[in-house]
This record gives C-alpha cells, sequence and structure tokens, in this order.
C-alpha cells in the first residue's frame, strides 16, 4: 500500500455565505467552482478546481473557522498575489522564513487560515524577501 498524493483539501464554512465564498475563491483567487455532483450538492458547500488544485467548502450549521491548521497553496507570483489580495482589502500576514520559500497567510472571508507559498527565485530576482 502506498498513499501518493493528497486529492483534495476541505474546510469549513457557515451557512448562507455562499456569495463570499465565490467572491474569494473563484473570483479573488481565480480557483473555477465545479459542480457538485448532486447527492453531495444537497449538503451546501462548494467544489473550487483547477487541474489538480482541488479546494472544497463544507457547510456547518456549527462553524468554527480553523486557525491553526491550514492548506498551503504553491503560487507562482506571490507579490502580485499579495497586492491583488490587499487590493481587496484582505489582510495578509507574514510569518517567520521558511528556507528556500517566500510565504504569507490570509484568513478567507470565514476565519480559515490559508498559507500561500512560493519557492525562492521565482519572480522576484535576487532578493531576499519579496517586494510586497
Amino acid at each position: 500500500m502506498e498513499i501518493r498524493r493528497i486529492d483534495h483539501v476541505q474546510l469549513a464554512m457557515p451557512p448562507g455565505r455562499e456569495a463570499e465564498a465565490r467572491a474569494f475563491y473563484s473570483e479573488l483567487l481565480g480557483i473555477s467552482e465545479t459542480p457538485k455532483p448532486p447527492n453531495l450538492a444537497v449538503r451546501g458547500g462548494f467544489w473550487f478546481e483547477r487541474g489538480s488544485l482541488k479546494v472544497h467548502l463544507g457547510v456547518e450549521a456549527d462553524f468554527r473557522p480553523a486557525r491553526k491548521a491550514h492548506p498551503a497553496l504553491l503560487v507562482d507570483d506571490l507579490a502580485a498575489l499579495v497586492a491583488s489580495l490587499r487590493a481587496a482589502g484582505v489582510a495578509v500576514r507574514d510569518d517567520e522564513p521558511l528556507e528556500g520559500h517566500f510565504r504569507v497567510y490570509v484568513d478567507d472571508p470565514f476565519g480559515n487560515r490559508i498559507e500561500f507559498i512560493e519557492p525562492n527565485g521565482s519572480g522576484c530576482g535576487d532578493c531576499d524577501t519579496p517586494q510586497m
């Protein structure tokens, strides 16, 4: 037996905030919404997918955001993403350096922590930290 990779990440969201989910994941991050199978769609929530990137949101009536546990999403041009996030009013937090990577954290509209990470040397020339 061998576990090969993560198929998708599921985060929780509170009921009734569908517009915020679409605005953040689809419009701001550019991850397209994919229809859920009918038997799962009745539960609410969303699937946002592009190629092998799959972020699913499930509705929880007693929702509590994941403030420590988080997905880390590998990005190209972290500085441009940070600029887009800030322009949209999303608070971006730096964290301790991780050797070989630039990284930041944000909270989705529901308070779930998300890490965006980029290997050093991509889109930043010879700088030590991205110009954010």
